[in-house]
């Protein structure tokens, strides 16, 4: 039982220096550089030659160089690829600093927390540009899409344990309670399984075509 309650408690984030969120925020920090990465070589490629096959164009649904070539693709002027070589090498830094256990300031939790947030936010705009304007997915934006939401739970789960926010003792304790029982993280698997459906019925068996 010993074993199980510790587990439990590292879940739900009671370990003082919340390792195992700071591990989470690394393992996917790692995930979105390396897909950023594969996404800037691919759109070098393209860039060489428009006619080129990408690895991550898989068919008419699935294909990273239709995409590309899109305005959403450069939505701040140079390709969003780039953002994520610059973006995600910060969060690694966060994730080894609170492994080494390094007392963030509150300034320093809010500017993470809304960091974070904001590039969710331009992501999800990308997904569901792709989804219902382009009707083209791209596979590595999607592993970069559901990278920033594991790294918004992350952080949020973080925030709100530290009640970062300096919300009052009435709507931190609910917060808390809230994550002590699981439903934020029935809330985070509810919303990923969501947006599955969602890719679902809208191309159907032409994700696999």
């Amino acid at each position: 039982m010993t074993i199980i309650n510790t587990i439990k408690d590292k879940f739900q984030g009671k370990d003082s220096p919340h390792q195992s969120l700071f591990a989470v925020m690394l393992a996917f920090g790692i995930i979105g550089l390396s897909a950023s990465f594969v996404l800037s070589v691919e759109e070098i490629h393209l860039l060489k030659n428009p006619d080129a096959t990408l690895s991550c164009s898989i068919n008419l649904v699935l294909n990273c160089a239709t995409v590309m070539q899109t305005w959403q693709a450069t939505a701040f002027g140079f390709p969003n690829m780039f953002i994520g070589l610059m973006g995600f090498p910060v969060v690694i830094m966060i994730a080894l600093l609170g492994l080494s256990r390094v007392a963030f300031p509150r300034w320093f939790a809010i500017g993470m927390e809304l960091g974070i947030v904001f590039w969710t936010c331009f992501a999800y705009w990308l997904f569901f540009n792709s989804v219902y304007d382009i009707q083209v997915l791209c596979p590595w934006c999607l592993v970069v899409t559901f990278t920033m939401t594991m790294l918004l739970a992350a952080s949020t789960f973080y925030t709100i344990r530290k009640n970062s926010f300096g919300l009052n003792s009435s709507i931190h304790g609910k917060l808390t309670r809230f994550i002590d029982k699981g439903y934020y993280q029935l809330l985070v698997a509810s919303w990923i399984v969501l947006m599955i459906a969602l890719v679902i019925l809208k191309f159907g068996d032409g994700l696999f075509g």
